[in-house]
């Protein structure tokens, strides 16, 4: 007696492989004679279909599987983003000590392969560092209050937003 589409449709409803699935060989005419996923839970029910038990490692492989680098659901492109920006902006700081003769060119190459292998965190930490060093460095780190203000006003003024005062200005003028 072939009982295979019997067993795909009693994989398929009880949601397992067709390996898995089990038939009591006492009971085959009662088998033979189910024809929908209902007659199917029943038997099961009854314990005329069994189901072998799963094998151990699979829950283990499944779960190494899932640690892929596809699996990381991160911006592409943000660790390097911010690299390319604190990169940029001290190369600037050290082209900027070195034009003005603060630092001389072997100092200067060896920082620039300190700040490629990302020895600095910020504009700070390689102020800090060459401090350390005995260089002497005047350079203003940027965002202090007039800069602040100057910042807020020209994007206010790209908003299409006025400054008061400069209303206040307008005002005053036009008497």
């Amino acid at each position: 007696m072939n009982l295979s589409k019997k067993k795909a449709l009693a994989a398929k409803t009880l949601k397992v492989g067709k390996r898995r699935i089990n038939f009591n060989s006492e009971n085959l005419s009662e088998i033979k004679e189910a024809i929908t996923k209902q007659d199917i839970k029943s038997l099961r029910d009854e314990g005329v279909i069994s189901l072998r038990p799963l094998k151990g490692r699979k829950k283990v492989e499944r779960r190494k599987r899932r640690r892929g680098p596809g699996k990381i659901k991160k911006k592409v492109n943000n660790r390097k983003q911010v690299y390319v920006k604190i990169t940029r902006k001290l190369r600037a700081c050290i082209m900027d000590l070195r034009d003005k003769g603060a630092i001389e060119k072997e100092l200067y190459w060896t920082l620039r392969k300190k700040i490629r292998m990302r020895d600095f965190k910020s504009k700070a930490s390689l102020i800090e560092y060459l401090k350390g060093i005995g260089v002497e460095v005047n350079v203003k780190i940027k965002g202090s209050g007039k800069d602040m203000k100057k910042a807020s006003k020209v994007k206010n003024e790209r908003k299409g937003k006025k400054d008061k005062n400069a209303d206040d200005k307008s005002k005053e003028n036009k008497k």
